[in-house]
């Protein structure tokens, strides 16, 4: 997945990001089958439950069989079609996900060789926020961050100032159920 590059500074702020909102004794259901970002977590004393590679558009069952404290979602929101029914298969009251942002000067991603790298949904931020406030969740923090590319050009050089990716910490809405509204 990440032969050509390895996204040490994305990594270095979702993990301290989570560190200040979760704490280790809490059971992650982390969206997705195990990844480095995933090891990471458990190399930080985090107990991580993953998805076993199902079609979590049209199987949320591990959603709703699995015991968890918090849900997490880095860059999966994106491939999925209907991320508001996975939203509300969500046991837990705590989530994090992270999600590329739009870019208006890039297209929206498209592997030619691997059908599940595409991306469906290229969102900004306030339709993340409406999304899960429309789920039940109210978000307690945000941040935004660059990615920069060690290339030379206009995009790249766009990349270097333009937010590319969108991390937020939100918490059930007290008047809303688990599994959603």
């Amino acid at each position: 997945m990440y032969e050509k590059t390895y996204p040490s500074k994305r990594f270095n702020i979702t993990l301290d990001f989570l560190k200040k909102h979760i704490k280790t004794t809490e059971t992650i259901f982390d969206l997705g089958v195990p990844n480095p970002f995933s090891k990471i977590m458990v190399a930080n004393g985090y107990t991580v439950i993953n998805t076993n590679g199902e079609d979590i558009d049209r199987d949320q069952s591990a959603l709703q069989n699995e015991n968890y404290e918090v849900f997490t979602g880095f860059e999966i929101f994106e491939h999925l079609l209907n991320p508001f029914t996975v939203l509300q298969n969500v046991k837990a009251d705590k989530l994090l996900i992270s999600i590329p942002l739009r870019l208006w000067f890039s297209p929206a991603y498209r592997s030619k060789t691997d059908m599940w790298d595409r991306h469906y949904h290229e969102f900004e931020d306030w339709q993340l926020d409406w999304l899960l406030e429309k789920a039940g969740f109210k978000i307690v923090d945000r941040v935004k961050f660059t990615h920069p590319v060690k290339k030379i050009g206009f995009r790249p050089l766009l990349r270097w100032f333009t937010p590319r990716y969108y991390l937020v910490y939100a918490e059930r809405s007290p008047l809303t159920p688990k599994g959603g509204i």
